[in-house]
């Protein structure tokens, strides 16, 4: 009897602590149920080590998390909108990768005072108008270097010079670009989209160059490949030469193939008669 006693005990004090130990694990299960982690936020930050006067391109521009009400005073939230907003503008002092772009830092493509922050001393800034085309379809970003191609119909000419292009502009940067504010029926009849603008930083002999152009013939744009800058601007460039149609084409510089020329030659055999062969 006394036996069955103690098993029944030491059943009864195994229950209780398989009780209490299921129960201690429900609460903890509980406990971190409750606990949610903490609410974040994502703002525009630095993706890479970015230069004061650097102009923003997208691959410039990252995003990070941060608790949510901490975001410091002037950060962006990271929507494609506030995203566009800032490419092409020029940041004020050099940020360091993950460091929040603040709107204290930063001035956008047609705040007061952008071209005279963005331009380098004694330079001017002239826009021209490109189309999608020539504009490299809106892949030309403010910062990149560019050289400008005139294409333009030579009237009067033989056929192997009626078409030339040449580069009227070398290693030019890209401060904005952006669509016409103004689109007339006169300059799109057909209603297509309005041209696109690209303003240059040019010296004052360049801005001149260009306007001529513009008056000459067709204008694209010849992307460079991305380089840093020396900082000084290539001023005394020498131009390359034209391409002429007949350049590119064999078949107008030979539409007019010369005749060949016949030589004769007489032949005298011992006699006053003459003979002739040509060859």
């Amino acid at each position: 009897m006394i036996f069955r006693l103690g098993v029944f005990g030491v059943l009864v004090v195994a229950l209780i602590a398989v009780a209490l130990f299921g129960f201690s694990i429900l609460k903890q299960s509980k406990q971190q149920q409750v606990v949610a982690p903490p609410a974040t936020e994502q703002i525009l930050v630095a993706a890479v080590q970015l230069q004061g006067g650097s102009l923003l391109q997208p691959a410039d521009i990252s995003a990070g998390a941060v608790a949510a009400g901490t975001s410091p005073l002037g950060a962006e939230q990271d929507t494609p909108q506030n995203r566009a907003a800032l490419t092409g503008a020029m940041i004020r002092t050099s940020l360091a990768p993950g460091s929040p772009i603040l709107d204290s830092e930063v001035i956008r493509p047609g705040d007061h005072g952008f071209l005279a922050a963005v331009l380098m001393p004694g330079m001017r800034a002239v826009t021209v108008g490109v189309d999608n085309i020539s504009g490299a379809n809106g892949l030309i970003w403010p910062g990149d270097n560019v050289d400008v191609l005139l294409t333009q119909s030579i009237s009067g000419a033989p056929s192997d010079k009626s078409i030339a292009a040449e580069v009227v502009l070398s290693d030019v940067r890209v401060i904005a670009t952006g669509a016409e504010l103004v689109k007339t029926a006169e300059n799109a009849p057909n209603g297509g989209p309005p041209a696109q603008t690209v303003t240059l930083e040019v010296t004052q002999d360049q801005a001149a160059r260009i306007l001529v152009a513009t008056n000459l013939g067709k204008l694209s744009l010849i992307v460079h490949s991305s380089q840093a800058r020396a900082g000084a601007v290539q001023l005394n460039a020498q131009p390359a030469q034209p391409v002429w149609a007949g350049d590119v084409s064999p078949a107008l510089a030979n539409q007019h193939p010369s005749v060949p020329q016949v030589s004769t030659v007489k032949v005298f055999q011992g006699t006053p008669n003459e003979q002739d062969y040509s060859f």
